[in-house]
């Protein structure tokens, strides 16, 4: 169960939107910190996804995303214009497709394509309707349609699909999501004729009978990780900040931070979204289980920060990051609210670690710097939380 959270301006501490997700994927799918420059290309392109090709665009985004190592899309990421989108797996009464575009892949072409959210918002729309989404995972059984929350400096939007079908609602204040369908009614906008197809379907009586979550769900929605999410947006509404939304995907108690054999957080990041873009701050843990690892802090422009190339691979290289740290924490993985000595010093000497990151952010945050001395003051704290990452699995 993954969980994606906002909260807009007049739900944060400062007055920015802050974003969070975390990627609960199969225990040993390795997620990559990846990168993919602004690239222009010619007329008649094609980009190969991860397991249909479509026509490219003539000039993409800078991208900044953290990827399941055999696709060519992403769970959680960024662009240069400010764009954040997180995605999760739902099920719908809608049949499963074998091939298509994966959730992951409209969410880096929306990130690739989209200068705000409403953009890359219209964009997702636009490919789901004409290419439509499917495709089987790299785990056999694993195939899903997908919801997505899409953010920028000035507003979020959630969109819920099934099969090409889908629905829109603008938030308001703070809103998240998990892996049950949530938006409730007719929500803000939604495909013209869904309400039709659904009664033919027989999966309502009517127009007044139609409720998008319980119509479409495949299951009655449950009331569980996204009511957890939701109240600690709103018991902690106006109070919001990049740390506590870090501490939001460290829940044990609502089983937001995954420990499940059979599934783990494998990749989290919170985005700090300012009004001038430039000074945006991205903070990825490239590692998984957000409350054994160090969000590092990322800025735009990437170049000069630690990233791997923005491709699926092959074959998993045991010498990634996510990989050596993974064997270090394995010991500490299981019964995560149970007391165990060692592993209480090594997370308290990450959060140490990483507090001083997080302070130091503020200090720079705090001052009026020119942009490009804030650029290079955060990206010489990226290489420093790297560094402490490596000495903590040393």
């Amino acid at each position: 169960m993954c969980d994606t959270l906002v909260a807009l301006r007049n739900s944060t501490n400062d007055g920015s939107v802050i974003f969070g997700k975390n990627s609960n994927r199969p225990q040993n799918e390795v997620q990559l910190i990846i990168y993919a420059p602004k690239t222009k290309y010619s007329n008649g392109e094609k980009v190969k996804c991860t397991f249909i090709s479509i026509p490219q665009v003539s000039e993409t985004a800078a991208v900044l995303l953290s990827q399941p190592w055999w696709m060519w899309g992403a769970e959680i990421g960024a662009n240069e214009y400010g764009v954040v989108i997180g995605n999760e797996a739902i099920a719908t009464k809608e049949p499963l497709n074998e091939t298509g575009l994966l959730g992951m892949d409209l969410l880096r072409l929306g990130l690739e394509r989209g200068k705000s959210a409403k953009e890359a918002l219209d964009i997702i729309i636009d490919l789901l309707e004409n290419y439509g989404q499917g495709g089987i995972h790299l785990q056999p059984g694993i195939n899903y349609h997908n919801s997505m929350i899409i953010a920028d400096p000035n507003e979020a939007y959630v969109i819920e699909t099934a099969g090409d079908w889908w629905i829109v609602e603008i938030v308001k204040n703070f809103r998240s999501i998990s892996n049950d369908i949530s938006i409730r009614g007719k929500g803000n906008l939604r495909r013209k004729g869904i309400i039709q197809h659904a009664i033919e379907a027989g999966y309502c009586k009517d127009d007044d009978d139609f409720d998008f979550a319980l119509t479409f769900a495949s299951h009655q929605p449950l009331p569980s990780y996204i009511d957890c999410t939701m109240r600690q947006l709103s018991e902690n509404e106006n109070a919001i900040t990049p740390a506590l939304m870090m501490e939001f995907l460290r829940d044990h108690d609502g089983n937001i931070c995954r420990h499940r054999s059979s599934q783990i957080t494998a990749g989290s990041m919170v985005s700090h979204l300012k009004k001038d873009i430039g000074k945006s701050i991205h903070w990825f843990t490239g590692s998984m289980l957000a409350c054994l690892s160090i969000f590092k802090p990322y800025i735009f422009p990437i170049e000069g920060q630690r990233v791997l190339d923005a491709k699926p691979y092959a074959e998993i290289n045991p010498n990634w990051f996510w990989k050596r740290h993974a064997e270090y924490v394995k010991p500490f993985v299981r019964k995560p609210t149970k007391e165990k000595p060692d592993r209480n010093a090594y997370i308290s000497k990450l959060r140490s670690e990483e507090q001083d990151l997080i302070v130091k952010v503020d200090n720079i945050i705090s001052k009026e710097n020119k942009i490009n001395d804030f650029i290079t003051q955060i990206k010489s704290l990226n290489e420093e939380a790297w560094t402490k990452s490596e000495e903590l699995i040393t």
